[in-house]
């Protein structure tokens, strides 16, 4: 299996990548500086510099063939204003989208934001509102695809403690946090089933180990 992850030297992404060269997968990931190139590979990762903002949909579906999945790990970041929201968290997601459509990639996996749901209530940070409506458009945008097995994952409050291995993954789970390690663990399990396609999913630690909790939100056969 060969996956392709956009947002390739984040938090989330670079354990996945661990996670997927650890059991023999290939893996790149799409990253924008060419100096975090050598992380990648100690991960056991391809490095592909790729600037999402400017590149084109054609140049980045020839950065995803031969790919089994993608997997949109992006975001503007820390610091940044609204305006990268909507060009990071947002357009990115669309533009990868359209690109792994182009490219035969069916199974597309975008790790979204618990709240992306709804309006952020009144007194929300400006531009935190702003990044939630982002990822609201991109989840909104990735949903109404059909060429496309698509799955959201909407995580908690992330927190860098070690992993569980146990988390409750659900349409709605109400409002918690969860490891990183965790939800690079759900996406490998996500990756590995399915029978999640078509599902928008919640994740918040929990009780329920991660191939457990994977399997009951799977649609049969």
């Amino acid at each position: 299996m060969r996956t392709v992850i956009a947002g390739g030297h984040g938090k989330i992404a670079q354990r996945l990548e661990r996670l997927l060269s650890a059991r023999g997968d290939e893996v790149a990931g799409l990253i924008r500086s060419p100096g975090q190139a050598e992380d990648l590979r100690a991960n056991g990762a391809e490095p592909v510099v790729c600037d999402l903002e400017s590149v084109t949909t054609e140049e980045l579906a020839g950065h995803l063939a031969g790919a089994d999945a993608v997997v949109f790990a992006a975001g503007a970041g820390p610091g940044s204003g609204p305006d990268r929201k909507e060009s990071v968290d947002r357009d990115a997601a669309v533009k990868l989208a359209d690109a792994a459509a182009a490219a035969g990639v069916g199974r597309y996996l975008i790790v979204s934001s618990m709240g992306a749901d709804r309006e952020p209530p009144p007194g929300t940070d400006p531009v935190f509102a702003g990044y939630l409506r982002a990822k609201a458009a991109a989840d909104d945008a990735v949903r109404a695809r059909s060429d496309l097995a698509w799955t959201i994952l909407r995580p908690g409050a992330l927190t860098d403690d070690p992993g569980t291995g146990e988390v409750e993954l659900a349409p709605h789970t109400g409002r918690g946090s969860v490891t990183r390690d965790d939800v690079a663990a759900v996406l490998l399990a996500l990756l590995d089933t399915p029978g999640t396609a078509g599902h928008v999913l919640e994740l918040i630690g929990g009780s329920d180990p991660v191939g457990r909790a994977v399997a009951a939100v799977a649609k049969p056969g």
